[in-house]
């Protein structure tokens, strides 16, 4: 199939990635568009595998304010140069990670950082309702097995569903970023402030 100038700029359109990655992808896939935006994005997981020990000491801050100036969140995105951290795209990322932090007030950036007290808490509530519900010890552990594993990906920022695309979790937008940016891209720091809180 002959790919068109047409056929690039639509995909790149819907990937933001390079013209002659968009023209490649379009090529190994005899023209299906889904199977480029597929391939793309499996590509943008493979550059983010190959730069993931890569410093990260550029970057931005950016801010979300919301319901009247009651709920304001602040995020700080890192990448690895100066070029990258001043693109749109890097900047829009960084505010949609904002809005993100301020709609659903996650405990911390990964499951690693989450406190063990909180953890272990829940555990304890999730426990005792199973045992409650008279179920038997070695049911008792998978119930609460499975229910910690959802707490988790409520509260940790990368494992939440990305709150405008529930489709994709915030680590997945981070790694398509990755990929798009051709940089190694973290998040450094989340703050949420709530008035009366």
């Amino acid at each position: 199939m002959k790919i068109t100038s047409q056929m690039v700029k639509d995909l790149r359109d819907k990937t933001a990635a390079g013209m002659m990655d968009c023209k490649k992808a379009l090529s190994e896939t005899d023209g299906d568009m889904e199977k480029a935006v597929d391939l793309l994005r499996q590509k943008g997981l493979a550059v983010a595998a190959k730069r993931a020990g890569r410093a990260t000491s550029e970057g931005t801050i950016e801010t979300y304010i919301h319901a009247g100036g009651k709920i304001a969140a602040m995020v700080e995105l890192s990448c690895e140069s100066d070029f990258v951290a001043k693109t749109d795209g890097f900047k829009e990322f960084a505010r949609d990670l904002a809005l993100h932090v301020a709609a659903v007030n996650p405990v911390a950036i990964s499951r690693e950082e989450i406190p063990e007290d909180i953890l272990s808490r829940e555990k304890e509530i999730y426990v005792q309702q199973a045992l409650d519900s008279g179920k038997p010890e070695n049911i008792v552990e998978k119930m609460v097995g499975g229910k910690m594993e959802k707490f988790i990906k409520e509260i940790a920022l990368l494992d939440q569903q990305f709150v405008k695309d529930p489709d994709f979790t915030i680590q997945e937008l981070i790694t398509d970023l990755i990929g798009k940016m051709g940089e190694v891209v973290s998040i450094k720091r989340i703050a949420r402030f709530q008035v009366g809180d």
